[in-house]
């Protein structure tokens, strides 16, 4: 385990140099600058400004800047080899170098502040999914409009106003029931207290009920107790392995998350429940689909995977799990994962969007 935290740790010191390193370039062309030393001593500041917010915790401006970097470390390291590349052979055929570095450089800023710019507009600017599927199951209910969201990570740049933009958009698709499957917060709780956002959601209204599941930075923050007891107040139970049933016929299971070794399975959450009336899964890593299906789930509802949130991660995030994003049906089971309303680091989406999801279920 050393060994592999030891072989990141150099890694990714030697991928801060290749940027530091171009930049000095870049600086060095465009303004005859020679200003290695601080361009390599910022940049590692940069990079490392994230694990220096864990140790700083009142300081929001290196979480920040932290959660900036990881969009710029990304993109810079897939254009930044093609970049040298082209700018060698453009040297190769002999133009000058410090033009060559000059021109390869400015596009790649003017290429990062377009990634950036449809980015951010994609990050705050949530879609609604809309679905209409059929349960086969009779119950009190003839239809239910459902309400989905996950991962809104709110905290410190998934804050105030991105939690109003929830309120509104979802209050104005007025559904009957609303579900959070999970990473309501990024980590620490305390951010999401503080700057009044539960009191924001309490502004929520569903004729059924709210309810919401634990994801895995709920763990990461390390403080359930406190968060749960804050979703509490504002009224919106937090479903631990629990289960709910609605007018005696709806049953919604709200699953711990993976990170939790102790949760209960699938089989166990569901062994006391009436197959015959329909069941509603929380879970939010869209692992267990398979088992849902077994089981006689009618609705797993998860998030988790942010379709990648930056492309192309989206290629890694469909090889990881059977359904990445999106809706799928597996028999008699009706799948959902959100790409998320929120993000986690940069508030940069690309290839994907903050959604919302609305599903009308008709019962037959």
């Amino acid at each position: 385990m050393y060994a592999r935290i030891s072989l990141t740790i150099i890694l990714y010191t030697a991928f801060t140099f290749f940027i530091g390193w171009n930049t000095h370039l870049w600086l060095h062309s465009a303004f005859s600058l020679n200003l290695f030393g601080v361009v390599l001593t910022v940049t590692l500041l940069l990079s490392y400004s994230y694990v220096l917010a864990r140790f700083f915790k009142r300081s929001s401006l290196l979480k920040y800047i932290g959660s900036y970097w990881f969009g710029i470390i990304q993109y810079t390291l897939l254009l930044l080899p093609i970049a040298d590349f082209i700018g060698w052979l453009f040297v190769f055929a002999g133009f000058h170098k410090d033009s060559v570095v000059f021109w390869v450089g400015t596009v790649i800023l003017l290429i990062m502040f377009g990634i950036f710019s449809i980015g951010t507009y994609n990050a705050y600017n949530p879609v609604i999914r809309e679905h209409k599927i059929v349960i086969n199951k009779k119950t009190p209910f003839s239809s239910l409009r459902v309400v989905m969201a996950s991962d809104m990570h709110f905290g410190h740049l998934s804050g105030k106003r991105h939690a109003k933009r929830l309120v509104n958009e979802v209050n104005r698709l007025q559904p009957e029931l609303i579900l959070f499957p999970g990473d309501i917060i990024d980590d620490d709780p305390e951010p999401f207290i503080e700057k009044g956002i539960g009191s924001i959601m309490e502004e929520l209204s569903a004729k059924y009920g709210i309810y919401g599941v634990l994801g895995n930075h709920e763990y990461y923050g390390g403080r359930i107790p406190l968060y749960v007891e804050e979703m509490k107040r504002i009224g919106i139970p937090i479903l631990m392995d629990e289960t709910v049933i609605l007018k005696g016929s709806i049953q919604i299971v709200g699953r711990k998350d993976k990170t939790d070794r102790n949760r209960k399975s699938v089989e166990d959450l569901l062994a006391g429940l009436d197959k015959a009336n329909p069941i509603f899964i929380m879970d939010h890593q869209p692992l267990e689909l398979v088992q849902a299906e077994e089981q006689g789930a009618d609705l797993i509802l998860s998030g988790h995977t942010h379709r990648g949130q930056m492309a192309p991660n989206h290629l890694i995030t469909k090889r990881i799990f059977e359904l990445d994003w999106g809706y799928l049906k597996k028999n008699k089971l009706h799948a959902f994962v959100s790409s998320g309303f929120g993000f986690w680091g940069p508030p940069l989406r690309i290839g994907s969007r903050s959604e919302i999801i609305l599903i009308d279920i008709t019962f037959t």
